[in-house]
């Protein structure tokens, strides 16, 4: 049976990464099968040595480094990657593990096409060290985000989330493997939602399948 995703125009994606990619790898592993119906047109890094970069090429897809260390303030970096971002014309940026602080400037370049994944429930645990905070705080469930990028750093609409149950001996790395698992099945789902003209974003208004999204969709 022919796969109605061959017909239909691959939405043009760029992602951006500091590290493994294993969020990638799922994107390549999908745009592959064409059970996501995306073209990742680039993969950029921040860091040369960025194993992401390795997955890219193994899968033919163009890559790029903008070192940051080479620039001498945030603004004049993110004016770079813009740059390198434009020339690959994407409709839509996917940070997956890019770690760095966006400038407005550069955020409200790519309004509503930029999402970021956020190894939280947002807005609990903004920024960093989000698995060993919620164990600190003795909380009883943890997760993940997926959300439009705004200025705010994790402050942005957020589109979907998975749960995750915090037990009783959860180390920070044996929590993060389940949210990360989470991810893997979260982020792809988001990305086809767009990439299907299912939500957009208006103003900071989500728009779900032609209604406003009030609160984020829960996937399990």
């Amino acid at each position: 049976m022919p796969n109605p995703n061959h017909s239909r125009e691959k939405l043009n994606v760029v992602v951006l990464i500091s590290g493994s990619g294993s969020n990638l790898q799922v994107l390549i592993d999908q745009m592959r099968d064409h059970s996501l119906p995306i073209r990742i047109s680039a993969v950029i890094s921040n860091k040369a040595d960025a194993y992401g970069l390795k997955r890219a090429e193994a899968a033919g897809i163009s890559t790029a480094v903008v070192n940051n260390k080479a620039y001498p303030d945030r603004e004049s970096y993110d004016a770079a990657l813009q740059r390198k971002i434009d020339a690959y014309q994407p409709q839509l940026v996917v940070l997956a593990g890019f770690m760095r602080i966006l400038t407005p400037d550069f955020v409200n370049h790519f309004q509503g096409r930029m999402l970021n994944i956020h190894p939280s429930l947002l807005p609990n645990y903004r920024g960093l060290n989000t698995h060993q905070r919620a164990i600190d705080d003795k909380a009883k469930i943890h997760g993940v985000s997926v959300h439009f990028v705004t200025p705010e750093l994790d402050g942005g609409p957020v589109i979907a989330q998975s749960q995750v149950a915090i037990k009783e001996n959860d180390t920070a790395e044996s929590l993060a493997s389940r949210v990360q698992a989470k991810e893997h099945r979260l982020y792809p789902l988001v990305i086809g939602w767009i990439a299907l003209g299912r939500l957009t974003l208006n103003n900071s208004e989500l728009i779900f399948d032609n209604k406003t999204l009030t609160k984020p969709i829960i996937i399990d």
